[in-house]
């Protein structure tokens, strides 16, 4: 058994499972050991499962030796950010108020990692109620590059645990950018899915019409084959998309020779680090083939400001049965974005829902001329925790740190981040690729040429 095995991808652990050179028990208390070794000081877990972990893990073995698979997820240990609902395991969603909820059944994005034969090693740690902060109660996520720098949110554990070697794959969430924020502060390829196209049944929300749930992992192959297991149609959401899911892996090698891409010309607030692997990305995917068109973005302060009073409207509606009521039991951040939600008027609302209408159709607009859209994540590649400290938190700081990712949350396209530096601290830098709706197949393969190219992904924490 490889002394590294921790730090391998989903993909080649999932062919050593198949081809019986690993056991799923083996993997399993490989990552156990390495959890209870390492997160006392790292503190992605919200709860761990060992017990129920390797029981799943024998039967899963044993299903292995009859000569049974489920897929490319057979035995593969893996964790879920803890808004997603696990039968018989806490899922408090960051939250004190619901330290105790323990559900009765699995989200749909749960149950369908169990039916493919994940092995669920236990619930990632996240800020409350999926927001920007972590809840006073909890300690917050360590960035294993570099303690002195953020983690992301607010799939702050999911981030973590996958880039630290505690788990082979997570699933986070993103409404303004948190699967994508913890996926570049910490070297992940972190896809954010068309909205729809991930059902969004059993996990908790933070707000509804802006949520996507989506794969955390160390390469665009290992996205695929997540999201392929949990993307479709739900009887439980209605809101699921019924398109049929394609084989993401299956067309993974399809390159970026002749596609288009849209490269901003007017990108705004950039640090070195940052453009530095902004220009990389481009480079690389034109020496792929790909062909680079000049584009210009359209306005994205504005609607960057709506965001934060939509997410405010729908956190409220979220948050109804609890809020202003157990007020006392939330902290400051998450209990400000309500406040602020609930104090819009009807005609504020109409004015939001005009702004993000507006959005969706210019940045339609802008891939109608192109086949992908190259962006940043962040204009400061790694913010260090001193500096957001000094910053403070009003809605215009949170949405010059969001410019580059809540619009498309608010116009629903897909989105693949992807490693492509390291700073002079030590901490990743990463990009995103955005697609038309429903092209994570192509944004997928376009990521995977890449990394074909390049070894960013491959590199791993000082730990």
């Amino acid at each position: 058994m490889s002394a590294d095995l921790h730090y391998l991808s989903l993909d080649e652990v999932a062919r050593r499972l198949k081809a019986r050179k690993l056991s799923s028990v083996e993997a399993t208390r490989t990552m156990l050991d390495r959890i209870e070794t390492l997160d006392p000081k790292l503190k992605s877990y919200a709860t761990v499962t060992p017990e129920r972990a390797l029981e799943d893990a024998a039967r899963l073995d044993a299903e292995t030796a009859a000569g049974t698979s489920r897929g490319p997820l057979h035995g593969v240990p893996i964790a879920v950010k803890d808004l997603c609902n696990t039968a018989g395991v806490p899922t408090a969603a960051g939250m004190a108020i619901h330290a105790t909820h323990v559900p009765a059944r699995d989200a749909t994005v749960v149950a369908r990692l169990r039916q493919a034969g994940a092995v669920i090693l236990g619930k990632l740690q996240m800020t409350e109620g999926a927001y920007g902060l972590h809840h006073p109660t909890i300690e917050p996520p360590v960035n294993p590059w570099n303690a002195a720098y953020w983690t992301g949110v607010s799939s702050s554990g999911s981030g973590v645990a996958t880039a630290a070697g505690l788990c082979f794959a997570s699933l986070g969430s993103d409404t303004g950018g948190s699967i994508r924020f913890p996926s570049t502060m910490n070297g992940l390829s972190g896809l954010k899915p068309t909205w729809g196209r991930v059902s969004r049944a059993g996990v908790f929300p933070l707000a509804e019409s802006l949520d996507h749930i989506g794969p955390m992992c160390r390469s665009a192959l290992d996205s695929a084959l997540v999201l392929s297991v949990i993307a479709g149609a739900d009887p439980d959401d209605p809101t699921a998309s019924p398109r049929p899911v394609p084989d993401y892996a299956g067309s993974i090698g399809a390159g970026v020779k002749g596609k288009r891409f849209g490269v901003p010309a007017n990108l705004v607030g950039m640090d070195g680090d940052s453009q530095r692997a902004f220009d990389g990305a481009a480079a690389t995917l034109k020496s792929a083939g790909a062909i680079l068109v000049d584009v210009v973005l359209p306005e994205f302060d504005e609607a960057t400001i709506k965001w934060v009073a939509l997410c405010g409207l729908e956190a409220a509606l979220a948050h109804e049965a609890t809020f202003p009521s157990r007020r006392a039991e939330y902290g400051h951040d998450l209990a400000a974005l309500i406040d602020l939600g609930r104090g819009l008027s009807a005609l504020e609302l109409g004015k939001l829902q005009l702004v993000r209408s507006r959005l969706k159709g210019e940045i339609e607009g802008l891939l109608a001329s192109v086949d992908l859209l190259l962006m940043p994540v962040m204009g400061v590649a790694a913010p260090s925790l001193a500096a957001l400290k000094a910053a403070g938190r009003t809605p215009q700081t949170t949405a010059a740190r969001l410019r580059y990712t809540a619009p498309f949350d608010m116009s629903g396209h897909p989105t693949l981040t992807l490693p492509g530096g390291v700073t002079s601290d030590g901490v990743p830098v990463g990009f995103q690729i955005v697609g038309h709706a429903f092209d994570e197949a192509g944004i997928l393969a376009a990521g995977h040429a890449y990394q074909e190219a390049t070894d960013w992904h491959l590199k791993r924490p000082p730990l």
